[in-house]
């Protein structure tokens, strides 16, 4: 693997909750410079902290970049992601929603750059996903259960993370069953269940704010640069 000591890291999506806690971040993570910030708008300022700021319409003017962070929404996924082709540099997106067609073409993309695309960014939860997967191939028949409890406004029902989670779960042989909890302000937090004859074992993670995530997409932007074309997971780039 060749992985640069440095990387250039572009922000798209840049305005947003996400985007925003993104470039805050960044300027105290080691190896990486921010060379560029895209939002959906015409910026009103064409540089903010010594950062360069383009709308969606102009980002084909952005300077060179070796890695992409994109948080933004489904109409401005292709946009981005056609950039990273172009340019030859590698994508980090937490953009959900994304249709089938946008599936499809994430991995054509993959074999001519490495692109990952998740839905949770958080370390903790990519290791808690290797381990229902391990624990699921090691208790056999036992039930699964997962259950998570977001914020009262969160809509989607079970989270892109519990499903992830029911992924795992089911590589290694389990078959979840999903329950879901909107109270307050919760940030996130999930519980996979197996329950066995007179035992129970819970694996649980909890989010308790929301710069993890941005923290998890730097970490993930690092890792990523200079790597060989590929569609990759989280959990690939732990460690």
């Amino acid at each position: 693997m060749n992985t640069p000591d440095h990387a250039r890291l572009l922000v798209h999506g840049a305005t947003g909750r996400m985007g925003r806690a993104v470039l805050r971040l960044a300027a105290d993570t080691p190896g990486l410079s921010v060379v560029g910030a895209v939002s959906g708008s015409r910026p009103p300022q064409r540089v903010v902290d010594g950062v360069p700021q383009f709308s969606a319409s102009e980002i084909g003017g952005v300077p060179a970049f070796d890695v992409a962070i994109d948080f933004s929404l489904p109409e401005g996924f292709d946009r981005v992601l056609g950039l990273c082709v172009a340019r030859g540099a590698a994508l980090v997106s937490g953009t959900t929603g994304l249709s089938e067609g946008q599936q499809q073409a994430i991995d054509e993309a993959a074999g001519k750059v490495p692109v990952l695309v998740a839905a949770n960014f958080s370390l903790g939860t990519a290791v808690l996903s290797q381990l229902v997967e391990r624990a699921a191939r090691a208790l056999h028949g036992w039930d699964c259960d997962i259950v998570e409890t977001h914020h009262v406004h969160k809509k989607d029902a079970p989270s892109g993370t519990a499903l992830v989670l029911g992924e795992s779960a089911a590589r290694g042989g389990a078959q979840a069953r999903y329950a879901s909890l909107r109270a307050g302000d919760v940030v996130g937090e999930h519980t996979v269940q197996f329950t066995g004859l007179g035992e129970r074992l819970e694996l649980v993670h909890r989010a308790t704010d929301r710069d993890v995530f941005a923290r998890g997409a730097l970490h993930a932007a690092r890792r990523i640069a200079g790597r060989p074309p590929g569609r990759l997971r989280l959990a690939d780039l732990l460690g």
